[in-house]
């Protein structure tokens, strides 16, 4: 299932999840951090979606209440959720 999450107070604007039986297939990221963000994308691809949330959930970006680590956990809740 593909998702599509609208990030909030991060340079990203949008991240896309692709979760199939608890898997999470595909990530990708629009704006923010290129270079780092296709890190994440690629070290979370073949990981437990619930085990991916755990750990990213929570990560602040220097001063921000959230990073895009975060809003990805965020997404994958939702589409969890559905």
């Amino acid at each position: 299932m593909m998702y599509t999450h609208m990030t909030k107070g991060t340079c990203s604007r949008q991240v896309y999840v692709n979760i199939e039986d608890g898997i999470v297939k595909d990530v990708e990221f629009v704006g923010g951090c290129d270079g780092n963000l296709k890190g994440i994308c690629a070290l979370v691809k073949g990981q437990p979606a619930e085990e991916v949330k755990a750990r990213l959930s929570g990560i602040k970006c220097g001063f921000k209440q959230t990073s895009c680590p975060d809003q990805l956990a965020q997404a994958i809740e939702a589409a969890l959720a559905k």
